[in-house]
């Protein structure tokens, strides 16, 4: 039997595996993540290659994932010399991981060269194909490089001139670590050598042969190996040289590589790099080379004192000093290491330390024009961007990307070669494409400016930021080759003629376009207009009559550069006139002034410092005391910042607030104080964009700030588990979250509760990674329910987990029991899922008022699980009659008093127990045999059942063919006022019929009363349409609904003047795009939620209906009646309306019966003599109900003739031909089964009609039948009274046994498929008509709407080309086109069912998905109407992005052309709707809320006359007692 259970549990996952099929790892944004750590990365020009621990993956540049190669495998032969290793599959056995160490690929010959260890063994190396990396050129068991996981080596390629040719060799640089080595049975290598890289040098492949020996450079101690490189033919390596207890020293070493192996290696030159306080031991950690040179400039991150969390970014000139002597090293050598000639290497001084920062783990720098950017990675989780510019001065360092944790960056970055815009930042699993910068997100051009971005040049053409090879022309601006705090600044000068000159000085790099279109010019006419000509980067003004006013000259200077203008708006002032004590506030006022600083006083700027520097040397002589900080509490937290942080001190009574500043260059963050005591006062703490440390200074009422101390943001806390995962109702059980950083947490705050648990503060600078506290009780709640925990931090909610509250727990009684000389208390309890532990309770045993605490030692569950219970121990006491058990838990404490018949109670079921099991014995073994056998035998029918279905499913799918019928005959289209009518009121059926008028032949054209025709007149006033529009919307009491059928009576009323509809329309859709444009735009469209979406709904009903008709329309008819003849194929619920086939996993009738296809001879009555018609044949199921059958017959009899039958569905009834008689056929009758209290209705298997019967229709009307029966559906309760082919939920001894049938709804998931395969031809073909190109012109709808989308963008400024195609599939395939897939019953007269709107919703769900940009990643737990069309919508997608070209592509309509279609549209439809009905249930609209359309129309600056029209609609309504409908 469980033979059989395995079988049937293999064969269910092989069924499901149709539906799914993995489709790759992990792929986000710019990101991708990997199963395994990440032990080496390499860049090629396009291509990125990661070593993981177990695998080898290949990505395109943009981290997309192009192949991955398990090193998994195994080693055949392993006693052997050279094993020979071989990959397997994951699911495959293997005992050998290939661990690489070496990750090198040859551009030159698109080889990826890998070497590493296997366990055990002591190297091994591949040669593999880049285009193909699972194919393995070459492979060698040979030692290349480290044989340990260890960032203390290096290997890279180097080029090697020879007298014939230069020669690719692969410089292995290995640590020498005397622990590691003794640990190793392998034999040491030398510490520098050279391994060949192709099968033509000297020795062959990996080979270190030189000419005639083994060259190589060796080191008689400890080296660890940090980076090198070649630049031209010298070669690079850097170390660190460990050395007991002495400074560590960083080395750096020259090689040329000329002549060969032998030469290179021995043209040795070393030096020392020194860095400042060399006293002080320093470790190089990452380096890069400044491109460009000469000179060589190199930058390195060295750590100080041994530890990596304070470093330094130093700077220096690395250029090769090829006057020393080659192979005198006295750290490094040759073979002659015994030389006592050595001499002291060079040392290097650095030009400048950069940057120092804790915790910095790699550098990559970048020249960008003047400037040189290094990107930084951090331990905690960053990548910082710092601009230095040509005088080696740091701008303000700008986190490109930041980790929610502290995950460290790895030691080596690379920028994308590809487009050198992106930097590959490397974690532990995973590695991120970041940009080098975000130029677009700075909106105006002095933002671009500001953020002294090398990257970023302001585009005059374009009017945005952007990269400077963005920007097409030599319109452009950006910062200069030096920093400068301002983009304008200007000078008040003074020459000896008297003349007072205004200099205004650009602080910009400019395009040619730029710098030749310069000017300036000062708006007032005080101004000389004889002035001398700017010159870029600055101009002269002078002033008329040499006199400033003593309050100041307010002058507005207009600069032109290029296509770009600016305003600078200035106070000019006399300089001599700036006068005062001489302090460093009246001297900040000279320079800002754009004076000079003389000598204690302010002089014009010809004649003073015009450099606030000088300001800064200045004592503040104001009468305060000088503040001094002593510490801040907290003083370490996350970038969330902290909330009533303390500060103490002295002297700070005249404290005005606290400045946060992360460098000089970076703007700081000012807080106010509050509770100043003069030696403490609280402040809050500003969120930061970076983690790191910051100064703090206090700042006085004169603008100075004093004091200093530091403050460290790190990481925000993250929340991973908490335990135990619920708590009782009433609180206070102690709950502890792991997770890391959480001393930041400040308070923590449960969903059901309203007050926040306070977190104590006390935690000190420590990474807590537990917090425990008390749970609070939870308000207004009962039973069983979820609770969601947040963490606060600062003003932020981080979400945490959740736990589940449970009802408190129920302790139901107690027994004592003597033990020696102590007491045992046996405590029960029922049973619950609070996984309450003994430290949690608080017993003692009370007697004659007196406590005895009992010390808890057990907890049991019973084997039904239902009772709990805990053992306590009262000691040392001899009474045992305790009147009652005091237990206290969280804050509860609750009191069971003793129950004295306890005792004899358990001593009965004692008795008990032995005649209870004798008897469950003697059952158990007579019915053993009994049972077994019936197992077995419902084991086996289950069995072949399931296989029956899974063959049968199988055999369904394959041999499923589109052979439903495509002649279906006229196709019933709804005339275009029933069509539009739907569109515009789809659930109000009052309005829909109110507001169309039947045509009749001699209709006229219906003349409108005088209140509608004044109403008419108003409408069509834009002013007017567009103010009620607004004041409408912004009523809270004017619903979304309201909104909706707002839009559809305009669009009734102004049917007859699509033009003017037209511009109303898109005027208040470019107020909508105002509305939306500094939030989120790509969110424009997509819900009806203002009256002008569902306007152009409408408009797009109107203006599409012909292309609908006569391009769609069959195609859509074609798709419905194959998925309605797909459905009849199999059987059909007639309660629930499930289906076996269907493309609605909700809809899938999975409790499908066993059934057989019949073919019935059907004749009709015809008359009232018994004469009968030819026979029709009619295609039915044995498990069809009697309503069903007459279904086919009537839709059968329609798809023959071309017409429907004359007699309706419920007068309908039919006779089965038995036995030369025919037999009434009726949904239930006296023979219906019955189960419970529902009955089944009867089917043809019932009546047991066979394949080939006779059935014969008669009509109720002239031949009535014996027992009249109406339909059963119109019972209100029929869905609880029958049931048909599901079965009910009642009892299992209720059931008919034949009935009892194992069914698993994944066993029919197959039907899904099977339909799909049958209809897909025809979806497919009305997708193709819906974005085909009649004559390669779209719908002149379509193209006018898209260009009129594309102008409004442009005016925008909007270049995402993701934004536009959002905005196109929001407002033609989301607002038109899935309204018609999903209701055809809007274009044809037909019937929707249930079923059938499941199917097309699951089409139109595929529909949306092939205009998606989003890739949607699909695993096996994907819903399946995902997964049915999975491979079919990227072929879609390609197809959509086309038809989208090709309308941008197509030459524009013009206006003339457009507004005759309008014009031609309006006629066409005209008298067809009521005009006057809508226009009067639009004045219900306006009449509430007349006073807010008159105010929003007084602020819109409305004439005079059209409030008085808006006055003269509203009497002539009220004037009105009664309505009469036209």
């Amino acid at each position: 039997m469980s033979g059989r259970l395995c079988t049937m549990m293999v064969l269910l996952p092989g069924l499901l595996f149709i539906l799914w099929t993995e489709l790759g790892l992990c792929l986000k944004d710019r990101e991708f993540h990997f199963k395994g750590d990440i032990r080496h990365y390499s860049v090629d020009n396009d291509t990125v290659y990661i070593a993981t621990e177990d695998r080898l993956y290949q990505l395109s540049h943009d981290l997309m994932l192009v192949q991955s190669l398990t090193q998994r495998g195994v080693l055949k032969d392993p006693q052997s010399n050279y094993p020979q290793f071989t990959r397997v599959s994951e699911t495959e056995k293997w005992n050998a991981t290939f661990s690489v160490n070496v990750l090198l690929p040859l551009v030159s010959t698109k080889n990826l060269i890998t070497c590493g260890v296997f366990d055990g063994w002591c190297g091994y190396c591949e040669l593999l194909d880049s285009r193909n990396i699972s194919k393995v050129l070459y492979m060698e068991h040979i030692q290349v490089g480290s044989l340990w996981r260890s960032s203390a080596s290096v290997s890279f390629l180097v080029n090697v001139e020879t007298r014939t040719r230069a020669e690719t060799h692969i410089l292995a640089a290995v640590q020498q670590n005397g622990v590691l080595q003794t640990q190793s049975s392998c034999p040491s290598m030398s510490t520098v050598q050279l391994h060949n890289t192709n099968d033509k040098q000297t020795g062959g492949i990996f080979s270190i042969r030189g000419e005639n020996t083994n060259p190589a450079i060796d080191r008689k101690g400890d080296v660890d190996f940090v980076d090198g490189f070649q630049i031209n033919s010298i070669i690079y390596l850097f170390s660190n040289l460990p050395s007991g207890d002495k400074i560590n020293k960083v080395r750096l070493l020259w090689l040329e590589g000329k002549g060969g192996k032998l030469k290179t290696l021995n043209s040795l030159r070393g030096a020392t790099l020194s860095v400042p306080d060399g006293d002080r031991d320093r470790r190089l950690i990452a380096s890069s080379v400044i491109p460009g040179g000469p000179p060589v400039l190199w930058s390195g991150v060295f750590s100080v004192e041994g530890e990596p969390t304070n470093t330094e970014l130093v700077l220096f000139d690395i250029s090769p000093d090829l006057s020393i002597a080659t192979d005198k090293d006295p750290d490094f050598c040759d073979d002659e290491c015994g030389d006592k000639s050595r001499q002291m290497p060079k040392t290097l001084e650095p030009k400048k330390v950069i940057f120092t920062r804790n915790s910095m783990t790699s550098v990559l720098a970048v020249r960008q024009k003047a400037w040189t950017v290094f990107f930084i990675g951090t331990g905690d989780g960053q990548l910082i961007k710092l601009s230095v510019d040509k005088n080696y001065h740091t701008t303000c360092p700008k986190v490109l990307y930041k980790t929610s944790d502290d995950r460290r960056v790895f030691s080596k970055l690379h920028l994308d070669q590809v487009d050198l815009k992106h930097v590959y930042v490397p974690f532990q699993n995973q590695i991120i494409r970041v940009p080098v910068s975000k130029c677009s997100s700075y909106k105006t051009v002095q933002d671009c400016w500001s953020a002294q971005d090398p990257y970023c040049v302001w585009c005059g053409s374009k009017q945005s930021c952007t990269f400077e090879d963005d920007c097409q022309d030599s319109d452009w601006l950006s910062i200069p080759d030096d920093s400068q705090q301002k983009m304008v600044s200007y000078k008040v000068s003074k020459d000896q003629t008297g003349q007072i000159m205004l200099i205004i000085q650009m602080h910009v790099s400019a395009g040619k376009d730029v710098s030749s279109n310069f000017a300036c010019q000062p708006s007032t006419s005080l101004f000389k207009k004889e002035n001398p000509p700017p010159r870029f980067p600055h101009c002269t003004s002078i002033l008329r009559g040499n006199v400033l006013p003593a309050e100041g000259l307010p002058v507005v200077v207009k600069i032109k550069l290029g296509s770009t203008q600016l305003t600078e708006r200035l106070n000019l002032l006399n300089c001599t006139d700036i006068r005062g004590e001489p302090t460093s506030t009246l001297c900040r006022k000279c320079i800002k002034a754009g004076c000079g600083w003389a000598t204690n006083h302010c002089s014009w700027a010809n004649e003073g410092v015009g450099n606030d520097s000088v300001c800064q040397e200045m004592e503040s002589t104001m009468n305060f005391s000088k503040p001094e900080i002593s510490s801040i509490t907290p003083s370490v937290v996350s970038f969330y910042g902290r909330n009533h942080a303390v500060l103490s001190g002295r002297n700070l009574s005249s404290v005005t607030g606290v400045r946060i500043q992360a460098k000089q260059d970076c703007p700081s963050q000012e807080s106010p104080v509050w509770n100043n005591t003069g030696d403490r006062l609280t402040f809050h703490i500003p969120r930061a964009e970076n983690k790191g440390v910051v100064k703090v200074c206090v700042l006085l009422p004169d603008g100075s700030c004093h004091g200093s101390f530091k403050i460290t943001y790190r990481s925000a806390p993250s929340c991973m588990n908490i335990t135990p995962s619920s708590s009782w109702i009433s609180g206070k059980r102690k709950l502890t979250i792991t997770g890391f950083q959480l001393e930041f947490v400040e308070a923590i705050k449960h969903s059901t509760a309203q007050q926040e648990v306070r977190v104590p503060g006390n935690f000190g600078n420590q990474d807590l990674h537990n917090l425990t506290y008390d749970s609070p009780a939870a308000e207004n709640v009962h039973g069983t329910f979820s609770s969601t925990l947040s963490l606060k931090v600062a003003n932020e909610s981080l979400p945490c987990s959740t736990i589940t509250y449970h009802p408190d727990p129920e302790f139901t009684s107690f027994t004592a029991t003597k033990k020696g000389n102590d007491v045992l208390i046996t405590i029960q309890k029922k049973a619950d899922k609070l996984g309450m532990t003994l430290k949690e309770l608080s017993v003692s045993g009370i007697y004659e008022d007196r406590k005895y605490p009992c010390i808890l030692e057990e907890k049991e569950t019973t084997d039904n699980a239902k009772t709990e219970f805990f053992t306590c121990e009262i000691q040392r006491t001899d009474i045992t009659q305790f009147q009652e058990l005091k237990i206290k838990y969280g804050d509860e404490t609750v009191t069971i008093e003793a129950d004295s018949n306890l005792i004899l109670w358990f001593l009965l079921v004692l008795l008990l127990i032995p005649c209870i099991i004798v008897a469950v014995i003697i059952i158990y073994r007579s019915k053993q045999k009994k049972l077994t056998a019936k197992m077995n035998k419902i084991m086996e029918d289950l069995e072949l059942d399931i296989r029956n279905d899974i063959r049968q499913g199988f055999v369904d799918m394959q041999m499923e063919k589109a052979d439903l019928m495509e002649n279906v005959g006229a196709i019933p289209f709804l005339d275009y006022k029933h069509f539009a009518s739907r569109i515009f009121f789809p659930k109000d059926e009052s309005l829909m019929k109110m507001c169309i008028k039947d045509i009749g032949p001699d209709a006229v054209k219906a003349e409108l009363d005088e209140s509608c025709k004044a109403l008419s007149r108003l409408i069509q006033d834009q002013l007017f349409l567009k103010s009620m529009v607004h004041a409408l919307e912004e009523q809270k009491g004017f619903t979304i609904e309201h909104k909706c059928m707002m839009a559809s009576l305009l669009t009734v009323a102004l049917h007859n003047n699509l033009l003017y509809l037209t511009e109303v329309m898109e005027a208040l859709l470019m107020d909508l795009m105002q509305q939306n444009s500094n939030t989120q735009p790509k969110l424009l469209l997509r819900r009806t939620e203002s009256i002008v979406e569902k306007l152009l709904t409408n408009w797009m009903s109107i203006c599409l209906y012909g292309f609908l008709r006569e391009t769609v329309g069959q195609h859509l008819f074609l798709m419905v009646s194959a998925l309605t003849q797909q459905t009849a194929k199999g059987p059909v619920d007639c309660v629930t309306e499930k289906a076996l086939y269907t493309l609605s996993e909700d809809w899938l009738l999975w409790q499908a019966p066993e059934f057989t296809s019949l073919k019935l001879k059907v004749l009709f009555a015809v008359g009232s003599d018994g004469e009968v018609s030819e026979p029709l044949e009619v295609s039915a199921l044995s498990c069809d109900s009697v309503e069903q059958v007459k279904e086919k017959i009537l839709s059968t009899f329609k798809a023959k003739f071309g017409f429907p039958y004359n007699t309706a569905l419920r007068d309908v009834f039919i006779e089965f031909e038995k036995d030369g008689s025919f037999i009434p056929l009726e949904e239930v009758d006296s023979s219906s089964e019955v189960i419970g209290d529902v009955m089944m209705l009867n089917t043809l298997k019932h009546y047991k009609v066979p394949d080939g019967a006779t059935i014969k229709v008669l009509s109720r009307k002239t031949h009535p039948p014996l027992s009249p029966q109406g339909s059963l559906k119109d019972d209100e309760n029929f869905s609880v009274k029958y049931f048909h082919l599901i079965d009910p939920d009642i009892e299992e001894d209720q059931r008919n046994l034949e009935r009892k049938k194992l069914k698993l709804k994944e066993v029919h998931l197959t039907k899904l498929l099977s339909t799909k395969v049958a209809v897909h031809s025809f979806v497919e073909n009305l997708f193709r008509s819906i974005w085909g190109m009649p004559h390669s012109k779209a719908p002149h709808a379509v193209k006018h709407f898209f260009d009129f989308l594309d102008t409004q963008a442009d005016n925008m400024k909007i270049t995402d080309p993701d934004v536009m195609h959002i905005w196109k599939t929001n407002s033609l395939p989301l607002r038109f086109w899935i309204n018609i897939l999903k209701n055809p019953q809007f274009v044809f007269d037909i019937e929707k069912t249930p079923n059938l709107d499941g199917c097309l919703s699951v089409i139109a769900q595929a529909f949306m998905d092939s205009f998606s940009l989003s890739e949607i990643q699909l695993g096996k737990h994907a819903p399946t109407n995902k997964l049915l069309y999975a491979k079919d919508i990227p072929k879609f997608k390609q197809e959509v992005k086309v038809y989208y070209k090709q309308i941008k592509d197509q030459p524009p309509i013009t206006d003339s052309e457009f507004r005759d279609f309008l014009q031609e549209e309006s006629k066409k439809h005209e008298n067809e709707f009521n005009e006057t009905a809508a226009l009067k249930e639009l004045f219900k609209f306006i009449k509430p809320y007349f006073t807010e359309i008159k105010e929003k129309l007084d602020q819109n600056g409305a004439p005079a006359e059209l409030i008085e029209q808006l006055h003269e609609v509203k009497n002539l309504f009220d004037s009105q007692k009664s309505c009469s409908w036209d």
